[in-house]
């Protein structure tokens, strides 16, 4: 593949100080392992997975109910690694019963929650201790619910939200989180797949000002799904919904008169303890399967290593738990005795500066939000963040897609004050996190990702399944195992299941992510698409974020999505719909300057054959753009694949028609 146009002659922005360095949990932790070179340590946790998982373990404080007498295990294929073998662990214990039980933390607020109105909550660790105790309880001897016992999560981001996942996995039960604004077909196939016996749901919650009626989805979704025989609806609202006496029930009744304490299962480390859906290209969505010792130890360890979250710090991620990153930040944030703040709205409303209002609230330290995101605030104006009190931010975080150099300049400089790392983060549902990320001892470039996330073995692999050369683009792929790798995926075997094929069938004992990645000669790496993504113009392959990234060079253009099609001499030609900034029109001459724009940066065999308008992109909710919806739609193809993650249908349609 050609090398990368988009990661050349990019400046070094941010380096840390000295102050940073000291203060960093990550620079602490390599000198208790006897190590000041990270280049160093960085290989040996590629290497050494035994020394590094039990170091990780003794840094993080886990505490095991029985410890594991082997780190990992291979006997079955690096594939089927089973890892802490022997131990005994719920994560639960750790990201709340012992810091609710030590007088010294248990006062220390645990999660805090603003809703689109305004409303505020707070939970110290005693507090939601206390509520987690009471629903885990009830859950238990009111709903029969038991070890292994699938319980569906669709709600807003709430307090309540984040007790009913640590309820369910206290009792050795595991959730499925569904996300909050998906219709009755998408909740219902994530219930059947999963095997769901209880739903968990709200009456609804407020989303720029308007109500969103949740109960009355919740059940249509349950009318298809025949294995679930409760409903427990949290009252956000309050208001009057449809009621079926003999299956739904109260929260508050639920749990009502329930003691404050209860025991946690002693689960083993591999025990599951949660199933993310992912949507697939065709046919149903994957149920990614995670276990204990799996998913919350590396949500935690890349928080900590990756994010330098430590004890007291104020987390906020621009999310919902249907995302990954919705677990990721409650798992997280708690075991490692921080704050997790929830919110119920979005970063607009009823203001452009409703982020940085809540940045300087709740005096949050660790921001994260999508790319997406960012480049709808900026051209709101510069003057609502400057309204705010930012100074309590130390942490800039994204994740979800490729950045463009002008917004990820505009967040480092007007968010984050010039001083705020950006960690930038990108991994997946299946990995638990990040294989790339950024870390706080190493300088930083705009758009970039500064290593690998410690503990990940990753490389850039060519055509033919060898390292490709710096500047190069090739497949991203994981070489070693790593605790957060799903278990597979719900309900299908191990042998010849989808997961094989998926991500292990290309090379062999290599996990192949599905992004186009490169690395520059500095090694600061890059991000550039979905390998199945990719355009191939007269032999010469690229991929789409390549074409993006060029084309919002041109001060028109606000978002731009480039796919490839069929073509009767070059293989295939480049379409770029492209969104326009406030105050430009579409025009055949701004066409041909978005083109011209392209060809500039990328060269002119790679200029695009189109420029269509568009008012907006077909995305998921966690703002990935779906090109493969994109290209089906313009080819008038009848099946665009799964889009039950879609958060604008209307985008969808309006392709076919753009000019």
């Amino acid at each position: 593949m050609a090398a990368a146009a988009s990661i050349t002659a990019l400046p070094i922005v941010w380096r840390p100080t000295d102050d940073v360095l000291r203060w960093s949990r990550l620079w602490r932790f390599m000198h208790a392992q006897g190590m000041d070179n990270y280049d160093l340590f960085l290989r040996r946790s590629q290497q050494d997975l035994a020394w590094f998982w039990d170091a990780v373990v003794q840094d993080l404080g886990l505490e095991f109910y029985r410890p594991y007498s082997q780190v990992l295990d291979l006997s079955r294929g690096l594939p089927w690694t089973r890892w802490f073998v022997g131990g005994q662990y719920n994560y639960v214990h750790n990201a709340v019963d012992k810091w609710a039980t030590n007088p010294a933390e248990r006062d220390r607020v645990a999660l805090v929650w603003e809703g689109d109105d305004g409303d505020v909550r707070r939970l110290t660790y005693a507090e939601l201790d206390r509520e987690v105790c009471r629903l885990a309880g009830a859950l238990r001897e009111e709903m029969g619910i038991r070890k292994g016992d699938r319980v569906g999560i669709y709600m807003p981001m709430a307090p309540e939200t984040a007790i009913a996942t640590l309820a369910v996995n206290k009792i050795g039960a595991i959730y499925v989180p569904i996300f909050s604004g998906y219709g009755p077909e998408a909740v219902a196939t994530r219930l059947v797949d999963g095997g769901c016996r209880l739903l968990i749901t709200a009456d609804g919650f407020r989303r720029r000002g308007n109500v969103v009626r949740m109960k009355e989805q919740a059940d249509a979704a349950v009318a298809q799904a025949p294995a679930v025989e409760r409903v427990v609806v949290w009252s956000r609202l309050g208001c009057e919904v449809p009621w079926d006496a003999r299956r739904d029930v109260h929260w508050d009744e639920l749990v009502e008169g329930k003691p404050d304490t209860c025991t946690t299962e002693r689960t083993d480390g591999e025990d599951p303890c949660l199933i993310i859906y992912t949507s697939g290209t065709t046919g149903r969505p994957k149920g990614a399967l995670h276990a204990h010792v799996g998913f919350p130890i590396k949500a935690t360890q890349d928080m900590a290593h990756c994010f330098d979250v430590q004890r007291g710090d104020v987390l906020f991620w621009m999310t919902d738990l249907g995302w990954m990153m919705g677990p990721w930040a409650i798992m997280g944030a708690l075991t490692l005795g921080a704050t997790c703040v929830l919110f119920e709205g979005v970063p607009h409303y009823p203001r452009p500066d409703r982020v940085w209002e809540l940045v300087e609230r709740h005096r949050i330290t660790h921001l994260g939000i999508s790319p997406t995101a960012i480049r709808a605030l900026m051209p709101q104006g510069d003057e609502w963040p400057a309204r705010r009190d930012l100074s309590s931010l130390r942490i800039l975080g994204s994740t979800g897609e490729p950045w463009n150099p002008g917004p990820w300049q505009w967040y480092f400089e007007r968010i984050g004050g010039g001083h705020c790392p950006i960690i930038n983060y990108s991994g997946g549902t299946e990995v638990s996190g990040g294989i790339l990320g950024c870390v706080t001892l190493r300088p930083l470039k705009p758009t970039c990702f500064n290593t690998v996330v410690p503990g990940i073995a990753a490389a850039v692999y060519d055509e033919r399944g060898r390292p490709a050369p710096p500047g190069e683009v090739g497949e991203l792929v994981i070489t070693a195992p790593w605790p957060g790798m799903t278990r597979g995926f719900w309900g299908e075997p191990t042998e010849g299941s989808r997961y094989l094929e998926t991500y292990w069938s290309r090379w062999p004992d290599t996990w192949v992510h599905g992004d186009w990645a490169a690395v520059d000669k500095d090694g600061y790496w890059y991000i550039l698409g979905r390998s199945d993504d990719t355009i191939k113009v007269a032999g010469k392959r690229l991929g789409p974020a390549e074409v993006e990234s060029a084309a919002v060079r041109h001060p028109a253009v606000r978002e731009a999505a480039a796919i490839g099609v069929p073509h009767e001499v070059k293989g295939e030609s480049v379409v770029l719909f492209a969104v326009l900034q406030d105050g430009h029109e579409p025009s055949d001459a701004l066409r041909t300057e978005i083109q011209d724009q392209v060809a500039a940066v990328l060269g002119r065999p790679l200029r695009p054959d189109r420029v269509l308008f568009v008012r907006d992109l077909p995305k998921t909710r966690n703002a990935k753009v779906l090109r493969r919806v994109i290209r089906a739609r313009y080819l008038g193809q009848s099946d665009l694949g799964d889009l039950s993650s879609l958060e604008n249908p209307a985008a969808v349609a309006a392709i076919g028609e753009a000019r």
